[in-house]
């Protein structure tokens, strides 16, 4: 047999308001955008477009510098607004702050690619998909791993509806697309690479000196890594900006 006890269980007092215990204090509300401050990114002369989005960041508190928590970075964005050309928005570039001078955030460039939707808009069918890809080191230091796609394409006066290339052609164009991004990377600096890769004359090289062996077409740098990065050098980084942009954080211009 079991008895009640007459004696009340021992646990938390329910009468207690559910704020908490009697007599502590509220917490006070702070707003927490007081602790932060807005920062420019700014992207390389080598683009159009200078002031390209701002970045919000804690403020130096002690020992707790801002600056470090800006450098590394990574921004991506398309190479239209990068250039004010709508006819370049199926690249994307990413860029990486390197330095912080003010309230501007250097940055320098740090991969690129094609969008997904026109990758997907180059595959067709009845023709073979040539890929090739290298590692190079610029003149300047950095290395640089490349990714070159192409497909064949009908030659003129053609009435067979396919165009599907052979291994050993497959072979000799790859070799050829390997030859031409070496000659056009190694020998320039990176910022010189960035041109190339906007203009697309890499793809048009290719296109142009692989006529004798295959006919090709949409031939594209469809992506570009940096595997590594020479050590930072703040003059040269000012040389690959030249004149700063004023920043509105820095004047304290209201913003619209």
């Amino acid at each position: 047999f079991f008895f009640a006890s007459g004696e009340m269980a021992v646990g938390k007092n329910k009468r207690l308001s559910k704020s908490g215990k009697k007599g502590q204090a509220k917490r006070k509300v702070v707003d927490f955008m007081t602790r932060k401050e807005w920062y420019d990114i700014v992207a390389p002369t080598s683009f159009t477009k200078r002031t390209i989005c701002k970045t919000l960041v804690n403020k130096t508190v002690g020992n707790k510098n801002c600056v470090d928590f800006l450098k590394g970075r990574t921004f991506e964005v398309s190479l239209g607004d990068l250039n004010e050309d709508e006819q370049q928005a199926h690249r994307n570039i990413k860029l990486k702050v390197e330095d912080v001078v003010g309230r501007n955030c250097l940055t320098n460039f740090s991969g690129m690619c094609l969008t997904r939707d026109k990758l997907k808009s180059l595959v067709k069918k009845w023709c073979t998909l040539i890929e090739a890809s290298l590692d190079l080191k610029t003149s300047d230091g950095y290395n640089l791993r490349v990714f070159v796609i192409g497909f064949t394409k009908r030659r003129q006066q053609q009435v067979k509806k396919n165009c599907y290339a052979q291994t050993a052609q497959v072979k000799r164009l790859r070799k050829k697309m390997f030859d031409i991004m070496t000659a056009a990377i190694t020998k320039s600096d990176l910022q010189s690479c960035v041109k190339k890769f906007q203009l697309e004359t890499i793809g048009k090289d290719i296109e142009k000196m692989s006529n004798g062996i295959y006919p090709l077409r949409e031939v594209h740098v469809h992506k570009v890594k940096v595997l590594k990065v020479p050590k930072g050098d703040a003059l040269k980084l000012m040389d690959i900006h030249g004149e700063l942009p004023v920043s509105r954080e820095e004047v304290g211009t209201a913003a619209e």
